[in-house]
């Protein structure tokens, strides 16, 4: 959903206070706000948090902007959305609370099995990455410290004065 504006902004609450006043019949079962990192951020965290993977339809995303390359939509913080899980059975009731609050929509993707977040245009395969890759520990990510080594100026060694430079 787009609230590049004040207005859409509203529409977008609205949608979203009208939802969670279904109380247990509430069709959103995770939402994300878009803001930093873009898409880019926003859809792998909240496939994440549902504990899935996900394959997403590039050509799906809405952009108002044809100029846009892909890498500019992907992870674009300035185009503001919510990016939202909602299963296929509740998907009728948000796109009739959506039309009536006149609030633009897009089904962007489905859920996966596989943890794993593919996302691609036609055949053409843009991202296939193991959610552990993105999210999980990865050891070859990770540094010993070692102590740190001073390096002395002409200047500052008589002076007993050092540099720490972190261990480089």
């Amino acid at each position: 959903m787009q609230r590049s504006n004040p207005e859409m902004q509203r529409r977008c609450q609205e949608v979203i206070d009208q939802c969670w006043q279904l109380g247990d019949a509430n069709p959103i079962s995770f939402i994300h706000d878009v803001g930093a990192g873009g898409l880019s951020n926003a859809l792998p965290e909240l496939i994440n948090d549902c504990g899935f993977g996900a394959a997403i339809d590039f050509s799906k995303i809405p952009c108002a902007d044809p100029s846009m390359s892909e890498m500019e939509i992907w992870c674009n913080e300035s185009q503001e959305r919510y990016v939202m899980a909602i299963e296929k059975d509740n998907l009728k009731t948000l796109e009739h609370i959506c039309l009536r609050e006149n609030c633009p929509i897009a089904v962007v993707g489905d859920f996966l099995e596989e943890k794993r977040l593919i996302v691609s245009r036609g055949d053409q395969s843009i991202i296939n990455l193991d959610m552990n890759f993105i999210f999980g520990a990865n050891k070859n990510l990770f540094r010993d410290y070692k102590k740190p080594c001073l390096l002395y100026t002409s200047d500052a060694a008589d002076e007993g004065l050092g540099v720490d430079l972190g261990g480089r």
